[in-house]
């Protein structure tokens, strides 16, 4: 059964039968505590991404390698990380993949991209709250295109740490989408400092903030809360 199915995953598309890849879902499920039979799984699936087939059962690929994937399947995404259809489908597997590796293929695919493929790999580096990529991401933060600034300001917000927090209280920018991301994100840090129980290291963020006379009026609150939680009141 599972034979037929890879071979009926070569010619997959989304409008097609589901019953004839099932046994592969079946697999996924089947296979969970088997190491194995997991890594000749993704072994196969890896195949089907090798090879010329549609859109479609790459689509269907990737979503399975976001379950099971493993550094087996890294190189393979790695490589579709630059191909503008392609792009979004690797991400959506390289992010949930807990190899190294797959952290390390976003961030070396950051310098080799550009646009909203490079918008992606920003978001896929902060939701792998990766500390490695604050360097890369602080060198964005005045880049030309806003939307690739903005993707770093957030991304930075989401990896949560005292350096990215550092970073971001450093920045400044003249797009107002920009400068909000950026305060935005120095909130982020502060919150999960204060949560960490660094009050010191949360207490700087909210003062700078505090001094922005430009924040809107939803942020002071926000630093007043801060403030005020870490004084312990």
């Amino acid at each position: 059964m599972l034979d037929q199915a890879f071979e009926a995953l070569l010619t997959f598309d989304w409008g097609s039968d589901l019953n004839a890849v099932k046994p592969i879902d079946e697999a996924i499920v089947a296979t969970t505590g088997d190491a194995a039979a997991r890594t000749e799984l993704e072994s196969r699936l890896v195949e089907v991404l090798n090879r010329d087939v549609s859109r479609d059962a790459k689509d269907y690929v990737c979503r399975a390698l976001a379950v099971i994937g493993t550094a087996i399947s890294v190189p393979t995404l790695a490589a579709m990380l630059s191909d503008a259809e392609l792009s979004h489908m690797a991400r959506y597997a390289l992010q949930p993949n807990p190899a190294p590796d797959a952290t390390t293929a976003l961030r070396d695919a950051l310098p080799k991209t550009s646009g909203v493929i490079k918008v992606g790999v920003i978001g896929s580096l902060g939701a792998k709250h990766d500390a490695e990529s604050i360097p890369m991401l602080a060198g964005l933060l005045n880049d030309a295109d806003p939307r690739i600034a903005r993707a770093a300001a957030i991304a930075l917000g989401e990896i949560r740490t005292p350096k990215s927090a550092a970073v971001l209280t450093s920045a400044k920018s003249d797009d107002v989408t920009v400068a909000l991301a950026i305060t935005d994100g120095s909130l982020s840090c502060a919150e999960s400092m204060l949560a960490a129980g660094n009050k010191m290291g949360a207490l700087k963020v909210y003062k700078t903030l505090m001094a922005n006379a430009d924040s809107p009026k939803h942020i002071k609150l926000a630093v007043t809360r801060g403030m005020l939680a870490c004084a312990g009141k």
